[in-house]
């Protein structure tokens, strides 16, 4: 079944969320390799087929495919990811899992100490609006550029 073109549908809304990606990809003090890193995790827990598709492509450009593969068990291969990005996954991870973490203590307190408070907000900022696109990405189930 064909599904709504949201950003067709509601442009003005849209540009707004696209606002924000531009704010997270153009405008904060991250690397724009963990930021994508973030998107592709973020997009693994929730499911959305474009945002993986979209964000692997994006990492392909400058990470090894083996890195890339081994994103959903970056916990379990540590010497692959800086100390940064395991801190930026696990914080993607407990934010994302919002209703069951509840964002606990001893999370934000590891991610605290991984990132000044700036950059953490930045960090936040980014899950939440990968969070945001995926809830669109989806149900609207986007294309995705990989063929058979």
């Amino acid at each position: 079944m064909t599904r709504l073109t949201w950003y067709e549908v509601a442009p003005e809304g849209a540009k707004a969320l696209f606002g924000v990606h531009h704010y997270v990809t153009k405008n904060t003090s991250l690397p724009e390799e963990l930021v994508h890193l973030v998107f592709l995790r973020v997009s693994q827990i929730n499911g959305c087929a474009y945002c993986i598709d979209t964000h692997s492509r994006d990492l392909l450009k400058t990470m090894s495919i083996d890195k890339v593969l081994l994103v959903p068990v970056w916990d379990e291969v540590p010497h692959l990811f800086s100390d940064q990005e395991r801190a930026a996954l696990a914080w993607a991870e407990e934010v994302t899992r919002l209703s069951e973490t509840h964002a606990s203590d001893e999370a934000y307190a590891a991610a605290s100490a991984a990132f000044d408070p700036k950059t953490l907000v930045e960090l936040t900022i980014t899950i939440a609006a990968m969070n945001a696109f995926n809830r669109l990405g989806a149900p609207f189930r986007l294309p995705v550029s990989a063929k058979a």
